[in-house]
């Protein structure tokens, strides 16, 4: 068990990548507090001991406040924070609104730090040595069509990780991000089904096929564990060899 007696909330956990990382600190002996601004939380079912669920939209400071209390009020302590919540646009700067500018930035950038700084307050005034991990993406380090505040947003979170690490190597806090390639999750599965883009997709990772939402639980499994005390202000890129070119 490599989280044994650790405490974690993960945003952005209702599907996907966020479902599945809860999922398997869970199977690692973490108690989870999933959230996510939805409330499909069926799968939670038979787990109330080890686990819960907060709604919280993460765009909202006071929500994340909000669900950092409410794991305190739970758990008592929170060692990891896993901040995943994020969405997408198909803009490109010609045609990219305020609105949609604003609502990307504000889960994948505002979000992000907004679950850092608040993690990081409690873990301080706790004595925690924690872990933050933040979900970057390929597309913070590369550019791609029609997807300019998605680029933007996850480029600001390798920025925040580094960043925050700094600020807070001296406390014993890590701050790391994972950063996947393509996954298959279902905010992909309508593009994947694509034949054309999928193809395109598939020849452009050396490993030759979409990744599935496991590979990215693992890597925040490690990142989440005592194995990685010696690790922070690091991007882990799990993308098939997208980024290696």
């Amino acid at each position: 068990m490599r989280l044994q007696n650790k405490i974690a909330i993960v945003t952005g956990a209702a599907s996907g990548i966020g479902k599945k990382i809860g999922e398997e600190f869970l199977n690692q002996g973490a108690k989870v507090v999933f959230s996510d601004i939805h409330e499909n939380v069926h799968f939670l079912e038979g787990r109330d001991e080890e686990a819960m669920y907060v709604k919280c939209d993460v765009s909202n400071s006071e929500e994340v406040k909000n669900l950092i209390q409410k794991t305190l009020e739970r758990y008592g302590k929170l060692d990891v924070m896993v901040n995943n919540a994020g969405i997408g646009d198909e803009k490109t700067i010609l045609n990219v609104t305020d609105e949609s500018w604003d609502n990307v930035i504000g889960v994948n950038l505002s979000g992000v730090m907004y679950g850092m700084r608040e993690a990081a307050k409690v873990m301080n005034e706790m004595d925690i040595d924690g872990s933050i991990i933040n979900m970057s993406s390929i597309l913070g380090k590369v550019g791609f069509n029609g997807a300019i505040s998605y680029c933007a947003s996850k480029g600001g979170v390798v920025q925040l990780t580094h960043a925050g690490a700094l600020d807070l190597a001296k406390t014993g806090i890590r701050v790391n991000a994972v950063a996947p390639g393509f996954i298959r999750t279902q905010m992909t599965e309508g593009i994947l089904e694509n034949d054309e883009f999928r193809s395109f997709i598939e020849g452009s990772t050396p490993k030759g096929h979409v990744g599935g939402v496991e590979d990215i639980a693992y890597a925040a499994v490690y990142l989440a564990s005592d194995e990685s005390k010696y690790v922070t202000g690091e991007v882990i890129y799990v993308d098939g060899g997208w980024t290696a070119k």
